[in-house]
């Protein structure tokens, strides 16, 4: 009697090193090894490993589980597992991670919270992402336009965050304004 073969089935490495300028939310629901060397404005969720090149840009908050910067970025990270700086890194942002490495001349301007619960940060990334609106995000909720919502941010009539040239709001704070009337 003849054996059978078996097939070896080799999980293959899924790579993605992106040089390119890109804009949008981009989410990979499936662990990837991503690399951006160019600019990306947007919001950026990944499994696996992330890292942004040394000349990369980056505008917009980043949700993903092991992340390596050494270029520029400005906007909030949730980094389940790690957050590593490396130099030339500079980063404009709130953090909240599991661990984090700052090399040195790398450079951080912002708030870090440190997480230990498994199930916190996976909370946290959900209900980050699933509330974190752009100005064009808000715009189309209300009906309005992008410049609208900008002057009113400006104004201090929508509560909002400025990452460099954008802005970012809750979504269940222009909601709460919507419902309380406070938004004409």
């Amino acid at each position: 009697m003849m054996g059978k073969k078996t097939k070896r089935v080799e999980l293959e490495e899924k790579v993605l090193d992106v040089d390119a300028s890109i804009q949008g939310n981009v989410i990979f629901k499936d662990p990837v090894n991503l690399k951006i060397n160019g600019k990306f404005e947007g919001t950026l969720t990944t499994k696996g490993n992330l890292t942004i090149g040394e000349g990369a840009e980056v505008t917009g908050d980043i949700v993903g589980e092991n992340i390596v910067i050494a270029g520029r970025v400005t906007g909030d990270i949730i980094a389940q597992r790690s957050l590593r700086l490396v130099s030339p890194a500079k980063l404009i942002g709130d953090i909240k991670t599991a661990a984090l490495e700052i090399e040195d001349g790398a450079l951080l301007n912002g708030n870090c919270q440190m997480i230990f619960d498994d199930a916190e940060i996976a909370a946290l990334a959900v209900d980050d992402l699933r509330n974190a609106m752009t100005a064009d995000d808000v715009a189309r909720h209300l009906g309005i336009d992008t410049k609208t919502v900008a002057d009113w941010a400006e104004a201090g009539k929508l509560a909002g965050r400025r990452d460099g040239v954008s802005w970012r709001f809750d979504r269940s704070a222009i909601d709460d304004l919507v419902k309380n009337g406070k938004l004409k």
